[in-house]
């Protein structure tokens, strides 16, 4: 590969040395791709003199927060711009108004201590959170168990500013004019009119679930009539946000829970109906395929676990929640445990993350692979859902790891092929496209909360048809002509969602020592750690 200069008047860091990209080869997910080269822009400045040389030299940008993102967004073969110094990680709080303002590089944890200190929070609540940037979590409409209650993230950002495919600055706020510059213009005269008058289209090809962050948020538009609900949730692919104004809520005063052991899968969704009525903040699967890796001593029995959630600042009217629920569901479960206390409450989440230490410390011949980890349906399918991945799976010869979020009809599937069994890369595309079938037979989405990415950039247009897919296309097109901005996620270019994994034929050589280290930081979770220290350790 030829050697790439540093933009001229750069003045980040900007590295094309062989092991500095291959500490940029991963994120978390499945794939593994050299990129080549790294850049770290520290200003506002340094990011718009990035863009104008990439644009001007045609390098394609692949904009990065944590790497935690799992559908694959955050690699590629362009330059990688690290987005976690720019700007610093300080964050601004304003008390009176519930508002925050963060840069891009700022974590989810980071704000939340930041505005506990005022009794306020963030509700959506990625499992990642302690490491995911707010950059990626606009960039995927990030939500997590607690967005049953309160929303992903798209309800949450009041503005954010970014640089456009152009390197010019772009300021997009709810309820304001859109600002003058080139990629807003493209978008109001030659897209805006064509989204209102396919309306009826959209409405009618975008799934009834009640999440989905597949293609743009073409409906959210429609709703909103804001540029800004396009900018979230595509994963980079229209601009580079620089900050980010949030919307802030209280903290609620109390927490209570339950544990309800189900015998099996028949009363699933006449159990999660009945406990969405009690308006929980939470209602979270995990299938006895996710119990089977539970440390014994943590294994509750049942064909499968439901963990609910409930907040409010009575205290008493919360008891009073949980033993409505507890009657309401009783007789068509085995058991139900109540946790009426925060370190009962604490004691079920821990439940939730058992597994992690056991699929981290798997056998390189035996890897945790997020290939089908994203499907949403409708609650009254999920059933059906979840029994077809069960005998698809089995079928297919590939173990498997279910949970999700029950309230929303979303499961993540981890699979867990033998990569020492030839043919095993075969097995997990037919998985994929047999299973991607029935999501949408089912009416839903691929992609519930993390994004198409690279893995089902190839699978939008199946989920919208032709006529949709061209509009997103136009969208595209407004935003970034040249396609230069992390082409390949959401927009398909040579679609092959099983290629340049991390394991098996054909992966790309890295040193071994940052090979090593990369597998101990995805099996450790430390995604905030700057991958440049892996470059230079020694």
């Amino acid at each position: 590969m030829a050697t790439v200069a540093a933009p001229p008047g750069f003045e980040g860091i900007f590295r094309t040395d062989q092991r500095a990209r291959a500490a940029y080869a991963e994120g978390a997910g499945i794939y593994r791709m050299m990129p080549m080269a790294v850049a770290i822009p520290e200003t506002d400045r340094d990011l718009r003199t990035l863009v104008t040389w990439a644009r001007s030299q045609g390098h394609p940008l692949i904009a990065r927060g944590a790497g935690s993102a799992v559908s694959g967004s955050s690699v590629g073969s362009g330059v990688i711009v690290d987005l976690n110094q720019l700007g610093g990680a300080e964050v601004t709080v304003d008390p009176q108004a519930a508002v925050a303002v963060t840069r891009p590089g700022v974590t989810w944890g980071r704000l939340t201590e930041a505005a506990a200190i005022h009794g306020l929070r963030l509700p959506p609540d990625p499992s990642s959170g302690a490491f995911a940037t707010l950059g990626g979590m606009v960039a995927t409409n990030a939500a997590g168990a607690r967005s049953l209650r309160h929303g992903p993230v798209r309800a949450w950002v009041r503005a954010v500013e970014m640089v456009t495919a152009d390197g010019e600055p772009a300021r997009l706020e709810r309820g304001a004019a859109l600002m003058d510059c080139a990629a807003l213009v493209r978008f109001q005269d030659g897209v805006a009119d064509g989204i209102h008058k396919a309306r009826r289209l959209i409405r009618s090809r975008f799934p009834r679930t009640t999440k989905n962050t597949a293609g743009l948020g073409l409906d959210a538009y429609l709703d909103s009539g804001d540029v800004l609900d396009l900018i979230i949730g595509s994963e980079g692919t229209l601009g580079l946000i620089t900050s980010i104004e949030w919307r802030l809520a209280p903290i609620p005063g109390h927490q209570a829970g339950m544990l309800v052991q189900l015998r099996d899968l028949s009363a699933l969704v006449e159990v999660v109906t009945a406990l969405l009525r009690l308006g929980p903040s939470a209602v979270e699967l995990l299938d006895r395929s996710f119990l089977e890796v539970v440390p014994e001593e943590q294994r509750p029995g049942g064909d499968a676990v439901l963990l609910v959630e409930f907040e409010g600042d009575d205290q008493a009217a919360l008891r009073g929640r949980v033993g409505d629920a507890v009657r309401a569901i009783e007789d068509r479960v085995d058991d139900v445990r109540t946790a009426l206390t925060a370190e009962e409450v604490a004691e079920l989440w821990r439940l939730r993350h058992a597994a992690s230490p056991t699929l981290a410390r798997l056998p390189d011949s035996r890897r945790s692979l997020q290939v089908i980890e994203d499907g949403c349906v409708p609650l009254e399918r999920l059933t059906d859902y979840l029994s077809f991945i069960r005998a698809a799976a089995k079928n297919a010869g590939i173990p498997v790891v279910i949970f999700g979020h029950a309230g929303d009809g979303h499961l993540h599937v981890n699979l867990l092929p033998d990569v020492s069994d030839p043919g095993w890369e075969e097995a997990v595309r037919a998985l994929l496209f047999e299973v991607t079938d029935e999501v949408l037979r089912l009416g839903g989405t691929t992609a519930g909360e993390h994004g198409d990415g690279r893995l089902r950039a190839g699978l939008v247009e199946r989920v919208y048809g032709g006529e949709v897919m061209t509009l997103l296309l136009q969208v595209k097109d407004a935003f970034d002509p040249g396609h230069m901005l992390n082409p390949g996620t959401i927009f398909p270019q040579d679609w092959a969602p099983l290629e340049r994994l991390k394991t098996g034929a054909g992966v790309a050589v890295l040193p071994n020592d940052i090979a090593a280290a990369l597998r101990r930081l995805e099996s450790a979770a430390e995604y905030s750690r700057p991958r440049l220290g892996l470059a230079d350790w020694n």
